[in-house]
């Protein structure tokens, strides 16, 4: 059976690239990176460069990259550890309504230890609401949070601009890049914001091996105590081939940028065209405009039809998409995100997200389509709610 593989928003494949550069500090260059000895050293100077790569490559000081497990720990890190450092000051935050639950999970956590949270809203399309967030600020408000794209729905968000406005009443900026790392190019200087999140595993790297920037200066608390790994901020051994890994797929991502972000979009506008010509009763979420969503999102709310069963369906077609978020995938409730955004309960539950990757093609495309026109024309004739009017509704 032929797989496609379509959820490139929940992880990528390893570049084989990427394996060889990692597979040596498994194998022969296995010390501590902690240790006093040779082997020790060898791995730390593996460490300290593909530190000096990461900076570089991302327009920030080596001093300023901190290694962690991934996207969701460099989340965690940020709100436990700006709120704990900065609780005298203030203990008002600032944030979205359509974060990642590694956000929200943590903020609620936060709650019920005294801080609390503001939730901006966001328009139809899913862009923060500027003039809220303006309005939400108090003199208590110690940090302002909002992930650069959004992982359901692909909106990208004017994070400069809210740079700008946190740094104008002296309040901390963090964004969420996990998403946007690998799919755009990022430079920190010029964002402005005095954290930022990414993950390896969003654009060809290991799994297990994410970051976190932080600006010079800003204030946060130390991650986990224990070893002096992290310049003391995050103990831990460190993950030596995840560094490396890390490094090399970021450096092979910025080689081709632009031109797989072109040919990705290609492919999903090809996919946006011919669902929403091909398929009735669909809904497009995220912005309209392709320049403001990531390359490789395409996220449609199918009429009368549950999103799992359309998932299950093309899963047994050989293609792998999402229902929304896969890290919240294993939930009965409507995607938050798309709840934020206005859509009705009901139709987020027919959701189903598709993230496409350079490794896909054309024909590919076509043949999801052709499978996904099958599937939805056969479970809506077993769906009671299916009634065709023969009318395309607004929705």
């Amino acid at each position: 059976m032929k797989e496609i593989y379509l959820d490139h928003a929940a992880t990528t494949k390893l570049d084989e690239r990427v394996l060889k550069k990692m597979t040596p500090y498994f194998l022969e260059y296995y010390g501590n990176a902690n240790s006093q000895h040779g082997m020790g050293r060898d791995a730390q100077k593996a460490v300290d460069e593909a530190r000096d790569e990461i900076a570089a490559l991302i327009g920030a000081k080596p001093s300023e990259i901190y290694f962690t497990s991934g996207g969701t720990e460099a989340d965690n890190w940020v709100l436990r550890g700006v709120c704990h450092a900065l609780r005298e000051k203030g203990r008002h935050v600032i944030t979205t309504k359509i974060e990642h639950a590694a956000m929200l999970t943590t903020a609620a956590e936060l709650e019920k230890d005294g801080f609390e949270f503001t939730f901006v809203g966001v328009d139809k399309e899913g862009f923060v609401d500027i003039e809220e967030l303006k309005k939400a600020i108090r003199p208590d408000t110690i940090l302002i949070s909002c992930m650069y794209a959004n992982n359901e729905v692909g909106t990208i968000e004017p994070i400069k601009e809210i740079a700008e406005i946190a740094r104008s009443h002296g309040i901390l900026c963090h964004t969420d890049a996990v998403q946007a790392m690998g799919a755009m190019r990022i430079n920190v200087a010029d964002l402005g914001v005095d954290f930022m999140s990414f993950s390896a595993h969003k654009f060809n790297g290991p799994k297990g091996i994410g970051a976190l920037y932080i600006k010079t200066g800003a204030r946060i608390g130390r991650l986990i105590s224990g070893g002096h790994q992290e310049r003391t901020r995050r103990g831990g051994t460190t993950n030596v081939p995840g560094a490396v890994g890390f490094a090399e797929a970021l450096r092979l991502t910025y080689e081709t940028l632009e031109e797989d972000a072109k040919y990705v979009a290609s492919l999903r506008d090809r996919f946006i065209k011919r669902v929403t010509e091909e398929i009735p009763y669909v809904k497009l979420n995220g912005p309209k405009d392709g320049s403001k969503r990531l390359p490789n999102n395409a996220d449609f709310s199918f009429e009368y039809i549950e999103g799992e069963s359309i998932l299950f369906s093309l899963d047994l077609a050989g293609i792998a998409v999402s229902s929304g978020s896969a890290c919240s995938s294993g939930s009965l409730e409507p995607s938050h995100v798309l709840l934020a955004l206005g859509v009705p309960e009901e139709l987020a539950h027919g959701s189903i997200r598709f993230t496409f990757g350079k490794e896909n093609t054309v024909e590919e495309v076509d043949y999801t389509v052709d499978k996904l026109k099958e599937i939805v024309d056969r479970l809506r004739k077993m769906s009671p709610l299916f009634k065709l009017d023969g009318t395309l509704k607004e929705v």
